[in-house]
């Protein structure tokens, strides 16, 4: 009997624990109020998969849009989402940098890794010379082109100097005539993402505001073709996601090289120096393009790619490189403090058209400048690993300071992921950022 009773307390405690127990509601797959059937993703370098300086294969891989085709097929959706990948034989595309070594200072030591994919060159008269990289033949759901803007969306002559767009179409260089817009919009599909504007401002601010043929693209005529880009996306009743443009100054390739750490380095060497002189705009006003020589102060960001070894070395008249208002840091090298100010305004304006476009027709939004700002201010916590902004041991920019690594593109993937199933009450599940690497390490 005693025994008995033991069984019996046993079976009730069982019984009890399994009561208990958790129960792990798991959603059941649903595409919600969207269709996923033919998912195209339209943009610039980031959709393409750009990374460390070049587009090649390990980073077209990894673009965010193939990690959400990935789950979207998870779901029933995207049953294919073909890229224009390089073959295997050209791997290394148009060339990247990797990561060979430190320095004895800590700095990095890049390599570049010679391109394989590219054919030529061609030279269109009164234009320019612009390489030409292998074509590709077959199906396209992945349109990223890197250096699109979206002033370019309408522009038939595109096609012949952009090697990256070029190598897509059918025709050569300089004979193409087919407009971006309509080059993605020929097939039917059912769903899109688009990350459109980057480089409406990105081009002038990583040129320092320097080069002729990257300007700001004017707010209006910005306004104007974002609409008319979304109304075709939308033409058939299509949903989608857009993304809006991150503020230029929370990436890598503007906060790594600080005016502070070169003043360091310099007084180092030569302590009775007490400032750099930068040639900056003397103005935010858009229309007022003088430059002059002045003392940089911490509002002035420097390049990624600023040579350092310039600082100090004389001109033909003996004046110490960006140590003398005769002989200022070039302003290709410096995003100064009326330069920030200008971009900061376009992009805001830029933004602002991207979410009441979207937003009266009903589209997602992932809000990449929010998220960004945020990551740059808090880092970010996931599967008790520390992500942040900060080059290389951030673990999310790619080398080249502006691109992303595939750990990157995952976070990328999972926002749109999770501004897509918040619209359109869909089920996508998000993807394991750990099992994307960040840098490289040699």
């Amino acid at each position: 009997m005693k025994n008995f009773k033991n069984y019996t307390y046993i079976l009730l405690a069982a019984a009890l624990i399994t009561a208990c127990k958790p129960v792990i509601q798991v959603p059941a797959p649903s595409a919600g109020s969207a269709d996923f059937t033919r998912y195209i993703s339209v943009g610039n370098s980031l959709t393409a998969g750009y990374a460390d300086g070049g587009l090649y294969l390990a980073g077209q891989l990894n673009s965010y849009p193939s990690i959400i085709a990935a789950q979207m097929q998870t779901i029933g959706g995207a049953s294919s989402f073909t890229q224009p990948l390089w073959s295997d034989a050209q791997a290394s595309g148009t060339g990247y940098q990797k990561l060979t070594g430190f320095t004895s200072t800590g700095s990095p030591i890049l390599t570049a890794v010679a391109a394989t994919a590219v054919r030529g060159t061609v030279t269109i008269p009164g234009v320019g010379t612009f390489p030409m990289f292998t074509k590709y033949t077959g199906n396209i759901d992945n349109y990223g082109v890197p250096g699109i803007k979206l002033n370019d969306i309408d522009n038939g002559f595109y096609g012949n100097v952009n090697g990256y767009y070029e190598r897509m179409l059918p025709g050569n260089s300089p004979s193409n005539t087919t407009t971006y817009l309509d080059f993605v919009t020929a097939k039917p599909f059912t769903f899109f993402t688009n990350w459109l504007g980057n480089n409406d401002a990105l081009g002038y601010a990583t040129s320092g505001g320097a080069s002729p043929t990257d300007p700001l693209t004017d707010k209006a005529v910005f306004q104007t073709k974002y609409a008319a880009l979304i109304a075709k996306l939308t033409a058939n009743g299509q949903k989608g996601a857009c993304a809006t443009i991150p503020d230029v100054t929370t990436i890598p390739y503007f906060t790594t090289v600080t005016v502070g750490a070169i003043l360091a380095s310099v007084q180092a060497a030569n302590p009775a120096v007490t400032g750099l002189y930068i040639n900056a705009r003397t103005s935010s006003d858009p229309n007022v393009t003088t430059y002059a020589p002045r003392l940089a102060t911490a509002a002035d960001l420097i390049v990624l790619t600023f040579p350092t070894s310039k600082m100090g070395v004389p001109n033909g008249s003996g004046i110490p490189y960006g140590l003398h208002p005769l002989n200022p840091i070039e302003t290709q090298y410096v995003l100064d403090a009326n330069e920030v100010a200008m971009v900061k305004d376009y992009v805001n304006s830029y933004n602002n058209t991207i979410k009441s476009v979207a937003t009266s027709k009903g589209l997602a939004v992932f809000d990449a400048f929010a998220f960004l700002t945020s990551l740059k201010a808090n880092g970010l916590l996931i599967n008790g690993v520390s992500l942040s902004s900060g080059y290389i041991s951030g673990g999310i920019f790619s080398l080249d300071g502006v691109h992303l690594t595939p750990r990157g593109y995952s976070i990328v993937a999972n926002q749109f992921i999770s501004a897509i199933n918040t619209q359109y009450g869909s089920t996508i599940p998000t993807v394991n950022v750990s099992a994307y690497n960040g840098v490289t390490f040699p």
